[in-house]
């Protein structure tokens, strides 16, 4: 129980009950409510601010879960990009070497993707830019294995057609080495016999007896046999598929016509001095892609080593062409 108080009245000398004005007491519960509502605000802005409700525990743990699974999935394309660079290299620098495929260019295999707004849906949220560069990552490792798996297509079908291109390759010298005379004339700068100036000789010359056979270096089908280019004289073009032709000039005997299937071996002509030359030989192209390449590079079936490094050596001697 409350206790009871008295006041001292020095007026009429006696104690009276004391009693607490009414506008007091309110003042009082007004203080009291309003220092309980600051308290309480100042609770609840503390435990909002530096305590997590059990739902933005939840919320927060499904993000660290996000987080982590973003980034083992980061890490995961990182060593898959890195597979697939080691399968590209291979791809480039082996099967399509072993195959004579040209490698597919850089600036395609890592093709990027065109648009501004390729990814609009994406933003605006807080994790917009992790989502987008994720995103990015993903389509750009697709389209390199869509290219990869094109190229491997294509390799496959190289390897069916393996042995066909072996034996279309120009492989062989086109006059048999017991048949030379002297030392070949090879591919690069010589001084012409007959302009005594030095210019590009784009091919090799191979000096023999006139009538010495000339034999085609490769599989494939005769483009021209005829003497209507300027210089070569009667000449034969074969082609030999495979981005691969052979030129044969000067000839004294043609025993081939244009679109006959020849084999590699195959006796296609005659030595002789026709067209533009300084005595019986042939002349003998490689063209790769359009390009004349030195045919040296494509003797290794008919030579022992000693013989093929032989012929090199003397290629590369700056003497006199025969045409």
């Amino acid at each position: 129980m409350s206790k009871i108080r008295y006041r001292y009245n020095t007026k009429t000398l006696s104690y009276e009950k004391a009693e607490t004005p009414f506008r007091v007491r309110l003042f009082r519960v007004i203080s009291f409510l309003g220092t309980a509502s600051v308290i309480g605000v100042i609770s609840v802005i503390i435990a909002f601010r530096y305590f997590d409700s059990p739902k933005e525990k939840q919320m927060r743990r499904e993000l660290d879960k996000m987080r982590f699974q973003y980034d083992l999935l980061s890490s995961r394309l990182d060593n898959l990009n890195l597979v697939l660079a080691d399968l590209q290299q291979r791809d480039d620098n082996i099967y399509r070497v072993i195959f004579e495929a040209e490698p597919i260019p850089s600036e395609i295999r890592m093709a990027g993707f065109g648009g501004a707004n390729r990814y609009k849906e994406l933003e605006g949220y807080d994790n917009s830019d992790v989502m987008i560069m994720l995103t990015q990552k993903i389509d750009r490792v697709s389209k390199q294995i869509y290219i990869q798996s094109k190229s491997f297509d294509e390799v496959i079908k190289l390897a069916k057609n393996k042995e066909k291109l072996l034996s279309s390759i120009p492989s062989i010298m086109p006059i048999s080495a017991k048949d030379l005379k002297g030392t070949p004339s090879g591919y690069g700068y010589r001084t012409h016999p007959i302009y005594k100036i030095v210019k590009m000789h784009t091919g090799m010359d191979f000096n023999a007896a006139i009538g010495t056979p000339i034999y085609a270096t490769g599989d494939g089908v005769v483009d021209r046999a005829d003497a209507e280019a300027a210089g070569y004289g009667s000449h034969v073009v074969i082609n030999h598929g495979f981005g691969y032709q052979t030129l044969y000039g000067h000839m004294s005997k043609m025993l081939v016509k244009s679109g006959q299937v020849v084999k590699r071996g195959e006796i296609i002509g005659l030595v002789g001095n026709s067209g533009i030359s300084s005595g019986p030989h042939v002349h003998y192209e490689v063209i790769r892609n359009g390009e004349k390449v030195n045919p040296v590079n494509y003797y290794f079936l008919d030579l022992t080593p000693e013989e093929y490094l032989k012929i090199i050596e003397q290629s590369e001697q700056s003497n006199q062409s025969f045409d």
